[in-house]
C-alpha cells in the first residue's frame, strides 16, 4: 500500500479561479455590510473550486443512503458509453462501462439484490453500492433501523434486547478496488452477488436472513478505467479516510455511518502470499483492540484456510501460502494510523476489518510487460482469491453472528459509559497466539474536549470547519448556550464541547488528541504516524482530563455561522486560514485593490464590503476592522507548480490559479508570462534543464517557493538563497512543535506543523530570514522520527530553521523554502495558509 512521494499523477485540474467563478458580475452592493454573521457553509472545498452553494445553516450533505425503505431497492442505472481504453479490459476483467448493465441484470434475478448510487467519483463516475439480503418489508426495514440505532445510541439497552439478539441482521461491508489498478475485487464481488442471488441452498438462505451484505463494487472507478492507483484528482483514496478530501472517501465514510458494518473487507493487491490482516504492531491506541483482535484473527484464520484451499502452489501457479502479519511478521505492516479504510472502520463500529492483498501482480510494470494470456491467468487467480476471502468472511459472520453483534454493542457501550480500555493479552483474547507487551497500545481518554469560542479561539473559521468535520464523522458535539467552567477553566457561550462519554469516543479522540511519539516502540512504520486535527487544523482545542461535564446547551448538527463583516471603514482579512486565502484570491480576481500589511494580513478597501459580505456568508471568514494600513499591493497570483497531486489540490482549494509544470515542460519552452511564482516540491530538476530553459527561468523574474528536498535542491542549483538544507531521517513523519517569527509568511501560524522526511536549514547567509524554527529539545509531539547513523533525528533539528525566506542576490528573486509539509495530502488545513502567504510574498 505504501508508496514514496509521488510525482504528479492523473489530476483533474480544478484550478480554483475562485474570484471569477464566485464574484463574476456581482455588483459591489449585492450583499450589504452587516455586523451579524448569516448562516454559512463552513466547508471550503467547494468554494475553492468555484462551486459555491447558497448560504445555509448546515453543510451540504453527502449522498445519504435511504433508510426505512424495504428491500429490494431497485435502481435502473444509467449505462455509460463504451470505453475501449478501459485498462481492465486487457486483464479480461469487467470494464467500468459494463458494470451498470451487469448490475441492472443482477437486480432482475430475484428479490435479494438491491443497487443504490452511493455518490460520484472525482471524475463524475457513479459509485455503485449493492446490498444482498433476504427481502424485507418497509416495516421490517424500519425495525432493522431501530435496532441499528439502539446498538449505537443505547448500547446497554441493546445488549439486553431480545429482539436484537434474535432478529438484527449483521451488516457486512466489502469495499473493492479503492486502488484503481488493483482490480480483481470488483469481479469477485460481481460473481458473489450472482451466486447469492441465485443460490437455493439452506446455508445461503440462513446467511441472507441474518445478514445484510453491502458491496462497494468499485470505490475508485476513475483509477479502474485509467489503470492508476489514484483517483481522478491524483489521490490515494486509502490514505484519505481521516481527511475526507475526496468524494469517494466521503462516500465510504457515509456507508460506514449509515450501514454501521460489524465486519469489513478491503480488497487490494499485490502481496505474495496473500496477505490477510490483522497487523503487526503498533496497533491503534484508540481502538477497543481486545474485541477487534479476537474477531479479526478468527476471521483471518478462516480466510487463510479458504484461500489456501483453492489449491494454488508456488511451483505450479506462483502463489505462496497466505500470510497473517499479526502471526507471521514482527513489524512493518501496522494498523496505527486511521487513514486506511479498514483502520477507519473500527471507529464506526466494526469489530473485524481487514486489508486483503491478492498474490499476483498485474499492475504497473507487469501490466505493460507481461503477455495478455499471463495477465489474464493472474487476474483469474486473484479473482478466485478475493472470492475465497469474501465467502470465508460471510461464513464466519453467519456462524458467529451473535458474538459479533455482542462485541459491536460492547464497543459502543464502553464508549458511552466512559470505561477504560482492556489491554490486549492472552487472557483477554484467548486462542490468539503470540500476544506480548509489543501488542499493548491503549490510551487514557480525556473526559472531554472543548473548542473555545471568542477570544480563546485562534480562528473561528477553523473551529467551525473542525466541528463540522467531527459531525461528518458521526461524533457528538454540544454547543454551550451560556458561559460554563470545566476543570477550573471558564469558557464563553458558543463554545463547543465533545463529551467523551459517547459511543464513538475512539473517533473523537483520533481526531482531536495530540497523538503519541512511538519512535521507541518500533523500528519502522508502514505509513504516517501522526495526524492530530486538534493541532493541525488551525483551531484551538483544549483537553479536559477529568471531572463532570455539565454544560448548558444542545447537540448540534452543524457548526454555527462564523462569517462577519465589520460595519464601517476598511477591512482586515487575517490570512491565517485557507478559506481566508481563498477569499483574498476571489477579491483579487475581481480586481479589488487589496494591500498587504506588515504582519501578512490583507487590507480590503471598504468599497468592497458587498463582495466581502458574500465571502463571509459562504466561506465563514471574518473581515475585521482594519487598524493598520496595507503597504504592499497584492495581485492575483498564478502558480507554476511542480508538485504532487495532493499539494496541487490544496493550492486550488486556496483559490490559486495552478499551472502544472515539470522538467520536461520547462525544457519544451514554458511561457513564463503566464506565471507569477514557481512552486517546487517534486518533478523539477534544475540541473536537468536545458541551457535555454534555465535562461528563460532566470529571466522570468518569478518568485520561488520550494518545499522539501526537491525544493531545496532547486534553490541550491539555481544559486538563489545562500542556505544549506539538511535532510533528516527520510522515513520520519509526524506532528512537531515550531516557533514562528511572524511577518508575511508565518504571521498568525499555529505552534505546530507536520513533517514527512523532515528538512532544516543551516548556514543562513546575508539577508536570509528564519520565518519558523523547530521547537527546542525534542520537537516531535506525535509520530515516528528516529535519528540515523549520521544524526537526522528530532534533536538534531531542534532550534533549526524549518522555514526560511529572502531575496536572491543579483536577480532579486524572492524565495521561501519549507522544510515542513504544510500541504501534505491536502490534510493539515491549519498549515495551508503558510504556503498561501509564501506564494503571495514571493510573486514576481
Amino acid at each position: 500500500m505504501a508508496i514514496p512521494r509521488a510525482l504528479p499523477g492523473p489530476f483533474l485540474i480544478t484550478t480554483a479561479v475562485t474570484g471569477a467563478l464566485l464574484l463574476a458580475g456581482l455588483p459591489a452592493s449585492a450583499a450589504p455590510g452587516r455586523d451579524e454573521p448569516r448562516p454559512v457553509r463552513t466547508g471550503g472545498e467547494e468554494a475553492a473550486r468555484g462551486n459555491l452553494p447558497a448560504a445555509r445553516t448546515a453543510p451540504a450533505p453527502e449522498t445519504r443512503l435511504p433508510t426505512g425503505a424495504g428491500y429490494p431497492r431497485r435502481t435502473v442505472l444509467d449505462v455509460p458509453p463504451e470505453n475501449p481504453a478501459d485498462k481492465s479490459i486487457r486483464l479480461g476483467l469487467t470494464p467500468y462501462h459494463a458494470l451498470a448493465p451487469r448490475l441492472n441484470a443482477l437486480q432482475t434475478l430475484g428479490p435479494r439484490v438491491s443497487v443504490e448510487v452511493a455518490g460520484r467519483s472525482a471524475a463524475g463516475h457513479e459509485l455503485y453500492l449493492v446490498t444482498v439480503t433476504a427481502p424485507e418489508t418497509a416495516g421490517q426495514a424500519r425495525e432493522q433501523e431501530r435496532m441499528r440505532e439502539l446498538i449505537e445510541n443505547a448500547p446497554a439497552a441493546a445488549a439486553k434486547d431480545r429482539r436484537v439478539k434474535a432478529a438484527y441482521k449483521t451488516p457486512v461491508f466489502i469495499n473493492n478496488n479503492i486502488h484503481g489498478n488493483e482490480w480483481e475485487g470488483t469481479d469477485a464481488a460481481l460473481e458473489l452477488i450472482e451466486e447469492l442471488a441465485t443460490a437455493r441452498d439452506r446455508t445461503t438462505a440462513d446467511l441472507l436472513a441474518g445478514t445484510r451484505i453491502h458491496l462497494n463494487v468499485t470505490a475508485n472507478p476513475d483509477g479502474r478505467i485509467a489503470g492508476t492507483r489514484a483517483n481522478g484528482n491524483g489521490f490515494d483514496l486509502n490514505r484519505d479516510l481521516i481527511t475526507g478530501s475526496q468524494p469517494e472517501s466521503r462516500a465510504v465514510r457515509r456507508i460506514a455511518i449509515d450501514k454501521q458494518p460489524a465486519v469489513m473487507l478491503d480488497l487490494h493487491g499485490y502481496v505474495n502470499g496473500t496477505l490477510i490482516e490483522p497487523t503487526t504492531p503498533p496497533h491503534g491506541e484508540n481502538y477497543e483492540y481486545d474485541l477487534f483482535l479476537k474477531n479479526s484473527y478468527a476471521n483471518a484464520l478462516g480466510m487463510e484456510k479458504r484461500v489456501n484451499g483453492l489449491g494454488y502452489t508456488p511451483d505450479g501457479d506462483g502463489v505462496k501460502p497466505a500470510v497473517i502479519p499479526f502471526r507471521d511478521q514482527k513489524e512493518g505492516w501496522d494498523d496505527w494510523p486511521p487513514v486506511f479504510t479498514p483502520q477507519y472502520m473500527p471507529f464506526q463500529g466494526a469489530v473485524a476489518a481487514h486489508t486483503v492483498e491478492f498474490p499476483l501482480a498485474v499492475n504497473n510494470a507487469a501490466y505493460d510487460s507481461l503477455p495478455v494470456v499471463e495477465l489474464r491467468r493472474r487476474a483469474a487467480v486473484n479473482t478466485a482469491v478475493a472470492g475465497a476471502a469474501m465467502r470465508a468472511t460471510l461464513d464466519h459472520t453467519r456462524r458467529h453472528r451473535a458474538s459479533v453483534i455482542a462485541d459491536q454493542i460492547e464497543t459502543f457501550r464502553r464508549g458511552a459509559a466512559g470505561e477504560a480500555q482492556r489491554p490486549v493479552s492472552e487472557k483477554t483474547v484467548p486462542g490468539v497466539p503470540g500476544i506480548g507487551p509489543e501488542d499493548v497500545y491503549t490510551t487514557r481518554f480525556p473526559r472531554a474536549y472543548v473548542v473555545p469560542a471568542g477570544a480563546g479561539q485562534r480562528s473561528a473559521t477553523a473551529a467551525g470547519r473542525l466541528v463540522d468535520h467531527l459531525l461528518a464523522n458521526d461524533v457528538r458535539v454540544r454547543r454551550a448556550s451560556a458561559p460554563f467552567r470545566l476543570a477550573g477553566r471558564s469558557y464563553p457561550a458558543g463554545s463547543y464541547v465533545v463529551d467523551m462519554h459517547q459511543p464513538k469516543r475512539g473517533m473523537a479522540n483520533v481526531i482531536l488528541s495530540r497523538g503519541r511519539d512511538i519512535s521507541a516502540d518500533v523500528s519502522t512504520m508502514y505509513d504516517i504516524s501522526g495526524w492530530s486535527l486538534g493541532l493541525l487544523w488551525g483551531a484551538d482545542v483544549e483537553e479536559v482530563p477529568v471531572g463532570a461535564v455539565r454544560v448548558p446547551g444542545t447537540e448540534v448538527r452543524a457548526a454555527a455561522p462564523t462569517g462577519y463583516v465589520a460595519p464601517g471603514g476598511d477591512l482586515r482579512l487575517r490570512l491565517d486560514d485557507p478559506k481566508e486565502v481563498a477569499s483574498l484570491n476571489a477579491l483579487l480576481a475581481r480586481k479589488v485593490a487589496v494591500t498587504r500589511a506588515a504582519d501578512g494580513s490583507a487590507i480590503v478597501p471598504g468599497s468592497a464590503r458587498g463582495a466581502a459580505g458574500v465571502l463571509a456568508d459562504r466561506l465563514g471568514v471574518r473581515f475585521e476592522p482594519a487598524r493598520k494600513r496595507g503597504t504592499v499591493p497584492l495581485r492575483r497570483t498564478r502558480v507554476a507548480a511542480a508538485t504532487t497531486a495532493g499539494e496541487r489540490f490544496a493550492l486550488a482549494e486556496m483559490g490559486f490559479e495552478v499551472l502544472p509544470v515539470s522538467t520536461a515542460a520547462l525544457n519544451a519552452g514554458f511561457d513564463w508570462s503566464k506565471a507569477d511564482v514557481l512552486y517546487v516540491s517534486a518533478g523539477l530538476d534544475h540541473d536537468a534543464l536545458t541551457p535555454a530553459a534555465r535562461a528563460a527561468f532566470h529571466a522570468s523574474g518569478v518568485g520561488v517557493v520550494g518545499l522539501g528536498a526537491d525544493g531545496a535542491a532547486f534553490n541550491t542549483a539555481a544559486k538563489l538563497l545562500p542556505v544549506k538544507a539538511v535532510e533528516g531521517n527520510g522515513d520520519a513523519n509526524g506532528v512537531v512543535r515550531v516557533s514562528n517569527a511572524g511577518g508575511a509568511v508565518t504571521g498568525g501560524a499555529p505552534a505546530h506543523s507536520f513533517v514527512y522526511s523532515p528538512l532544516w536549514f543551516t548556514g543562513l547567509g546575508e539577508g536570509v530570514r528564519a520565518d519558523q524554527t523547530y521547537g527546542t529539545g525534542d520537537p516531535l509531539v506525535a509520530g515516528h522520527w528516529r535519528p540515523t547513523g549520521n544524526g537526522g533525528g528530532p534533536k538534531d533539528a531542534a532550534g533549526r530553521a524549518s522555514v526560511v525566506s529572502g531575496t536572491a542576490a543579483g536577480s532579486g528573486t524572492r524565495v521561501v523554502l519549507f522544510g515542513t509539509e504544510p500541504l501534505f495530502r491536502a490534510h493539515p488545513k491549519g498549515l495551508f495558509a503558510q504556503v498561501g502567504r509564501a506564494l503571495l510574498a514571493s510573486a514576481g
